[in-house]
């Protein structure tokens, strides 16, 4: 990847948020939005990595920044790039191992949009350690196939899920399924600790709302 975009705390760093962008995106694509909450969370610092440029065959194999590859948008007959997601999620573990040399993992709040969140979900219930929180805007849980061989149950880390009911490109309904594939103690994972927000007349895109709501997250994760 290439050096990340770092937007410092206002006062004295005591928290991080890692952010992982979506598809075609860099990290400078959500710097206004770190900066929007900056006031909000003046200790918190913002790392905002940059995906590297790979060619997506939904897109007719042009290559752009992407965390993974995408074949197809169908949730029925989507085959996912778990080559792609693993090695981009060995970057983003190494990123947030790094990060540790400045504040504990008990600090450290993941999240993303889109693929982003897909990443994200991705850390969130497979890694051995996991961060303070996970944030996962407009995305979903990819891999869910293999949740019973991969993922990891019974976690109470804090999960905040939030998703536009109007998204016509990761829809609602794959993140209402996801957010079943993490919660349900039957079906799923059985995480214990996940916020899940929708907002009617969203698109695929950020809301007012939603990052109030975030905020509001954010302040009882990392205070």
């Amino acid at each position: 990847m290439r050096p990340e975009l770092v937007i410092p705390s206002l006062k004295a760093h005591t928290a991080t948020v890692i952010f992982l962008h979506g598809l075609g995106d860099s990290g400078h694509g959500w710097s206004a939005v770190a900066k929007m909450l900056q006031p909000a969370l003046p200790h918190v610092k913002w790392i905002l990595p940059h995906a590297p440029a790979r060619p997506i065959t939904i897109n007719y194999g042009e290559e752009m920044p992407g965390w993974y590859d995408i074949r197809s948008l169908s949730e029925t007959e989507r085959v996912e790039d778990e080559p792609g997601m693993m090695d981009s999620l060995s970057k983003v573990s190494e990123l947030i191992k790094n990060e540790e040399a400045h504040v504990p993992l008990s600090r450290i709040v993941l999240g993303g949009f889109s693929q982003g969140a897909a990443m994200t979900l991705l850390h969130a219930t497979t890694a051995e350690r996991t961060c303070a929180g996970y944030v996962a805007l407009s995305g979903y849980l990819p891999l869910r196939n293999r949740l019973n061989e991969i993922g990891i149950k019974g976690r109470s880390v804090p999960v905040f899920q939030a998703h536009g009911e109007d998204d016509i490109v990761v829809r609602f309904a794959w993140g209402k399924a996801s957010n079943s594939a993490l919660t349900s103690s039957t079906s799923g994972l059985g995480f214990t600790n996940v916020t899940f927000k929708s907002y009617p007349d969203m698109g695929h895109s950020g809301d007012v709302q939603e990052f109030h709501d975030l905020t509001a997250w954010l302040q009882t994760v990392i205070p």
